[in-house]
């Protein structure tokens, strides 16, 4: 077997390797005929009675659409840095954790351990599962940080290859300390329960992920270790990933924060899924939030609000790419390369004498993207917009607005009140959100197959890992 080890270790013949568990998190998973199947969420493993080390019991692989399976560990025939290939059997029922098992990344990452002989407390980094001449996989190493020590601890452990670990920008996060690879059966704490498990590490496991996926492994976790995510996230990444999570869930989050930085979280989100977010809590804790926020990003926030949620006012956002009608073709293609944009907003601009912040000064038309293609750069918007196209009024309803996009073949729509002014732009996926059943996003995230039990995933996870 082919295996991914760390930090600067030669892989020898014979010699047992190592894999950080950590690292496996977003690694591509392929059958034998290199079709990807999916990608890996965690690890699962059995915990034992001290000091035996945890079994590897498979791997939580996420395949189309959005549904964790289980891997069993029997069936992984290579594990490289950036590719995991199985033996191309897959039993595709939804995962399910069990009592008797433990998530490695979602459970044990940041946890507060002590060392058996001393009992010093230290942060769970990561884990490295070792294969046994068996064709087991053990727990048998534990990356951890110390608060503040310095200098190696002798017979400890050894020092990690990577001199520190990175943090993760976010509030209350620092640089952690010196870390030290010691043996499974050196610390102890594994089984406690935890309160204010911190998180760092487990984002860090992710932080390539899309906020779609993101949103979707946050949903999994249980509500404390949800909470403890939510919070050591920076403002910008949770507000991301709570614009793509079901109703229910951003609303408990939103309510586990500090009020102060649940009106920041409501800052950095688009202004429609703020106004969504808000119209779904109690007057008075809407009101509080609207109160924190700066004024000028609550105020478009307020204006969402006085809309009905079906209407084209309800459904856009106030931040569409505006530029005056001066401006050139190179100006209004570098605004949309911004890759922060949504690509349905990116696919045109709309050309407004100044002011051109929501609401605008008359709104003059759009020019679509494959327009700005064809022209030379320094031609003027003013000269190739598109003013015969009526647009959207805010009082439209849902259906009316989705017939407009789709008799124009549109991906976004420009709100315009009776006096001329550009007050935002529809986008489809905010059309097909409010189009699709209220609970679409659970049904995506809960989705499952009913699909018979698999005989060898029953004997290696019903026996706690002891077949």
């Amino acid at each position: 077997m082919s295996c991914m080890i760390t930090g600067n270790v030669p892989l020898m013949s014979g010699a047992p390797t190592r894999v950080f568990i950590a690292r496996l998190a977003g690694v591509a998973v392929f059958d034998p005929a290199g079709d990807q199947v999916g990608r890996v969420r965690d690890v699962v493993v059995a915990l034992r009675l001290a000091p035996r080390p945890p079994r590897v019991l498979g791997l939580v692989v996420e395949v189309a659409p959005r549904r964790p399976v289980f891997l069993p560990i029997t069936r992984v025939t290579v594990i490289e840095a950036d590719a995991i290939i199985f033996d191309g059997r897959l039993n595709v029922r939804r995962f399910q954790k069990r009592d008797s098992e433990t998530l490695v990344i979602a459970e044990l990452l940041d946890r507060t351990i002590r060392f058996r002989d001393t009992g010093e407390p230290v942060s769970v980094v990561d884990v490295a599962m070792e294969p046994t001449r068996t064709r087991d996989w053990l727990v048998g190493k534990v990356a951890v940080s110390r608060a503040g020590g310095r200098g190696r601890v002798a017979g400890r452990g050894e020092r990690s290859e990577r001199p520190g670990v990175r943090g993760v920008r976010g509030r209350g996060l620092r640089r952690r300390g010196e870390s030290l690879i010691v043996n499974w059966d050196a610390v102890e704490g594994f089984s406690a329960v935890e309160h204010g498990q911190g998180a760092a590490g487990l984002i860090a496991a992710f932080e390539r992920m899309k906020p779609a996926d993101l949103a979707n492994f946050v949903h999994e976790l249980p509500e404390k270790r949800r909470t403890e995510v939510a919070v050591a996230l920076d403002d910008e990444r949770l507000a991301d990933v709570l614009e793509e999570l079901p109703e229910d869930d951003q609303i408990e989050i939103l309510g586990k924060l500090e009020v102060d930085r649940a009106a920041d979280v409501l800052e950095a989100m688009g202004p429609d899924d703020a106004a969504d977010l808000l119209g779904e809590l109690p007057t008075e804790q809407r009101e509080q939030l609207l109160t924190l926020m700066q004024p000028q990003d609550a105020a478009p926030v307020r204006r969402l609000l006085t809309y009905a949620d079906d209407s084209a006012g309800g459904l856009m956002t106030t931040d569409p790419v505006i530029i005056a009608p001066d401006a050139t073709v190179a100006e209004a293609l570098a605004q949309i390369r911004n890759p922060d944009l949504n690509p349905a907003l990116a696919a045109q601009v709309y050309v407004c004498r100044p002011p051109t912040a929501t609401p605008t000064g008359r709104y003059l038309g759009t020019v679509h993207f494959q327009r700005l293609l064809r022209e030379p750069p320094p031609t003027l918007v003013s000269g190739i917009v598109d003013a015969e196209l009526d647009p959207l009024r805010p009082t439209m309803s849902l259906e009316a607005v989705a017939m407009y996009l789709a008799t124009y073949n549109l991906v976004a729509g420009a709100v315009v009140d009776e006096n001329g002014h550009l007050l935002g732009a529809v986008t489809i996926d905010d059309v097909l959100d409010h189009l699709l059943p209220e609970d679409w996003r659970e049904s995506v995230m809960d989705a499952g197959a009913e699909v018979s039990a698999d005989p060898e995933e029953e004997a290696l996870r019903g026996t706690g890992g002891n077949p």
